[in-house]
């Protein structure tokens, strides 16, 4: 039956997959701390079209990752008939490499716009509650799952103990967000307009300009409630693994800084709940690279972003917090959390379909806290 629940034993084996099992449901903000092992080896990717070869899953498989987690557009439904979005799902599932990672490796998901339903959308999408089951369904939720009553599928989860303890925070960027602004072409073709500025050298921005009316939101109030009691809880390292890019300036595209308020505010929330340890993981793109705000932060953010398991994008647009090269292939992300106390490090990398890493940064955990005032 198309859609139809996958159990959580089915995604999780050998002792990483059963240790992650023991940890039972997501916990809620404020719940007791799993004593669960913290994955050491985390991979991470998006954007994997269903209609397409996926052979990039030979190499997550073989890199062995503790964790596996979808960034959204896991799969492209693009559509306002739920029947036809969960045969997309039914595609997905047949996959002979997916197949191998959900029967082998613990799996967190969240959506983008493609999974949602329709390109860039948002709160308006008329078809979100039954979409928002369909996916918790596919993904195996627990019937008793707070993602299945809240006003979106955010979550966060805790792994490990006091010393070793990795949250992971899973945002909803889709359920309650405030319609995008496009950018104003006069009478211009977009698709003329960006190919004229490709051949002249010049850098492409996409049709999204940043919204700056105060109302806008990202979020919607009680998910940043919930984000700030999340970020209040006690953790060593932190994932904020979310389906847009964090900290790239203006891309152009869907990202967070097209919503200056919210984007503001979710500096200011790491800052004031002093949420040490933070890396970002973000999807999306169509293509790699690692990004690093280091200006009004608490401390250096890193941002890696991995897209896309199948889709790859031609053009780069500008990011001036870029750090290095981009990567336009097929690609998936990875952290290694080398755990060792106050000198824990934890190497970022983005690595194409053979698994080769292409992009690389090693981060001290010493340098993401807050800086003493």
């Amino acid at each position: 039956m198309v859609g139809a629940t996958i159990s959580r034993r089915k995604l999780v084996t050998g002792s990483a997959g059963a240790a992650l099992l023991a940890a039972g449901p997501a916990r809620v903000a404020g719940a007791p701390v799993s004593h669960t092992p913290a994955p050491r080896r985390i991979a991470f990717g998006s954007c994997a079209h269903q209609d397409k070869e996926q052979p990039v899953w030979d190499a997550i498989v073989a890199s062995k990752p503790d964790l596996f987690i979808f960034l959204g557009d896991n799969i492209y439904a693009d559509t306002r008939d739920i029947d036809v979005l969960k045969a997309q799902y039914a595609k997905l599932a047949a996959k002979p490499g997916f197949k191998k990672l959900r029967d082998n490796v613990p799996i967190l998901a969240i959506w983008d716009d493609h999974d949602f339903g329709e390109n860039d959308s948002g709160c308006d999408y008329p078809l979100k509650e039954a979409s928002r089951k369909a996916f918790l369904d596919f993904w195996g939720e627990s019937a008793l799952s707070p993602r299945r009553t809240r006003d979106g599928i955010y979550e966060s989860k805790m792994y490990g103990v006091a010393g070793q303890r990795l949250q992971i925070v899973i945002p909803d960027l889709r359920s309650n967000r405030t319609a995008l602004n496009t950018l104003d072409l006069g009478d211009q073709d977009y698709g003329t307009w960006a190919k004229a500025k490709q051949t002249a050298g010049l850098p492409v921005p996409g049709p999204c300009a940043r919204n700056t009316d105060p109302n806008a939101t990202m979020l919607g109030e009680a998910q940043w409630q919930w984000l700030e009691r999340a970020l209040m809880e006690p953790a060593d390292v932190r994932i904020f693994a979310s389906s847009l890019q964090v900290v790239a300036d203006f891309p152009g595209w869907e990202a967070w800084i097209n919503y200056a308020r919210d984007h503001q505010r979710l500096i200011d929330t790491i800052r004031r709940t002093r949420a040490s340890g933070l890396i970002c993981l973000s999807g999306d793109t169509h293509y790699g690279e690692i990004s690093k705000l280091d200006i009004n932060a608490p401390f250096p953010i890193w941002d890696v972003t991995s897209s896309g398991l199948t889709e790859v994008w031609p053009v780069l647009p500008p990011n001036a917090n870029r750090v290095g090269a981009s990567l336009r292939e097929v690609n998936f992300g990875m952290i290694d959390i080398a755990w060792n106390g106050a000198a824990t490090t934890l190497r970022l990398q983005v690595c194409d379909v053979k698994g080769a890493p292409r992009l690389s940064q090693t981060v001290r955990l010493a340098d993401l806290q807050p800086v003493q005032v």
